[in-house]
């Protein structure tokens, strides 16, 4: 799998497309499951809230006008552009700023909750990011994950595999303009990611109690959900 800041560069020509292809090559799907993952966040009017790896925002702005106060962070800053240009065309709040999800720059027990969506696998150490986001929110407070899930039901195993190691790959780069195997790279990691029970051993070694997961959409995306123990 290729290093941390081969995987920047990676983003980085893929930002302006990005969007783009991601409405394209999930059928728009991707809007219902970060809806899904607000709910599951059970934002709370007033509460602070942090994004992580958050691309160009969709996640932090959904969140946002749930009635949260979010501060989102990305290791691209190319993606951190086009999430500010977004920023200001909804006149939203949304704070974005250049971290590390390993190192993250805010003291302990600063938000009530800390989201990542589609980022945990581009994470050099996932269980050191979740552990990371886990210190920075309050005990009691909530970490929500969503991230791509291989399905289990043959049929529709064989259809997805199919489509997501074949199709995407080559769909996603015409899409996007990107020519450095960015979509590659999204299926090999995919298929490299623990997930499911596994997602939730990792969790509840970062120090998350009662990891739960949600399938979605005949299980090729889960959330993920622990909270930090008091």
């Amino acid at each position: 799998m290729p290093e941390g800041p081969t995987i920047q560069r990676m983003f980085a020509e893929v930002a302006p497309g990005y969007d783009r292809a991601n409405r394209a090559l999930s059928f728009g799907i991707d809007r219902y499951w970060r809806r899904r993952a607000v709910r599951l966040v059970g934002v709370q009017a007033g509460e602070r809230g942090l994004d992580v790896c958050s691309g160009t925002g969709d996640l932090a702005f959904a969140l946002e006008g749930a009635g949260a106060r979010l501060t989102a962070t990305d290791f691209c800053a190319p993606m951190l552009a086009l999430a500010n240009v977004k920023n200001g065309e909804r006149e939203r709040g949304v704070e974005f700023l250049a971290a590390d999800t390993l190192a993250l720059p805010f003291e302990d027990d600063t938000f009530d909750f800390a989201t990542v969506a589609f980022g945990i696998r581009n994470v050099a150490d996932p269980r050191a990011g979740l552990a990371e986001m886990a210190r920075v929110v309050r005990p009691g407070g909530r970490v929500v994950v969503l991230e791509f899930c291989r399905p289990r039901a043959p049929v529709f195993r064989s259809v997805y595999s199919f489509y997501f190691g074949r199709v995407l790959p080559r769909l996603g780069g015409w899409i996007s303009g990107a020519r450095n195997g960015a979509y590659r790279y999204l299926h090999d990691s995919v298929m490299a990611f623990p997930e499911r029970e596994q997602f939730l051993a990792l969790m509840s070694a970062a120090g998350l109690a009662a990891p739960k997961q949600v399938l979605l959409t005949g299980g090729i995306a889960a959330l993920y959900r622990g909270e930090v123990a008091s």
